[in-house]
């Protein structure tokens, strides 16, 4: 779609994003000049009252900027309880774990899916960063009959383990990633930088840290110039996430 067809942000989106780019701004001066497309990306993401998952405008559904599975139906929270019932059955904990539960719609069907088939888990925490997202959460389970409600439960941080499941829809594609190239046989990692010229936010290389370097060594093709991205947060979270899980599974959907 030509940019030119577009709607046009109202007063108060562009007032935010005015704000978004001076932290940014902000974020670049107090780093020399320059910050990793890493930190560029947590910001416009997740910094508190600003970012796109951390402030107030509407995300999900039809109201909102993109849909997933679970705003569309109530089916995919019914087929997912095939695979954790199954998983609960083998644990003595029987809990769930669900990191960054959206609207908290997953979790509503899920647990009524799960309820239908007698196997509710004995609780169901969820870990969610954003305040503004664990509020629309809180109205959507409030639906919920009351002995399942019962059972949900915020948390601020992630558990000494989990004996159950934990599970992280479109999670891991809105963990900041980091941007590598590799030209004329060099790494360098890409970061943005203000062109006071211009008065704009650009792209801008410096050599890349070792260890992203010898990442890229690992996993580039060979012999090109080459760039992608790379995501140590992400990987190390599974990481984590395997070792608190004692029984049970781990179930990670994402759709790109």
């Amino acid at each position: 779609m030509p940019i030119a067809d577009l709607p046009r942000p109202d007063a108060v989106a562009l007032a935010h994003s005015a704000s978004v780019v001076r932290a940014v701004r902000a974020a670049i001066e107090a780093a020399d000049g320059w910050i990793p497309f890493e930190r560029y990306m947590d910001i416009a993401l997740h910094a508190p009252g600003l970012g796109y998952y951390a402030a107030g405008a509407t995300k999900l559904g039809a109201a909102g900027d993109f849909t997933t599975a679970p705003e569309m139906t109530p089916l995919f929270g019914a087929a997912l309880a095939c695979q954790v019932d199954a998983i609960l059955r083998t644990t003595a904990g029987r809990e769930i774990l669900e990191l960054g539960a959206g609207s908290g719609r997953l979790a509503h069907d899920l647990m009524i899916a799960l309820a239908e088939r007698g196997a509710a888990p004995t609780r169901y925490a969820i870990l969610e960063p954003s305040p503004d997202l664990a509020a629309r959460q809180r109205a959507t389970l409030a639906a919920l009959p009351p002995d399942l409600g019962a059972r949900v439960t915020w948390v601020s941080a992630l558990p000494a383990q989990v004996d159950g499941a934990i599970l992280a829809n479109e999670v891991l594609d809105a963990i900041a990633v980091h941007l590598v190239a590799r030209t004329g046989g060099r790494y360098v990692e890409r970061g943005v930088a203000e062109d006071e010229r211009a008065g704009t936010l650009v792209f801008a290389d410096r050599p890349a840290p070792e260890p992203l370097a010898a990442l890229a060594g690992q996993r580039f093709p060979p012999a090109i110039d080459y760039c992608s991205e790379f995501n140590p947060a992400a990987e190390a979270l599974v990481q984590e996430l395997g070792r608190i899980l004692v029984g049970g599974a781990l179930l990670i959907v994402d759709y790109g």
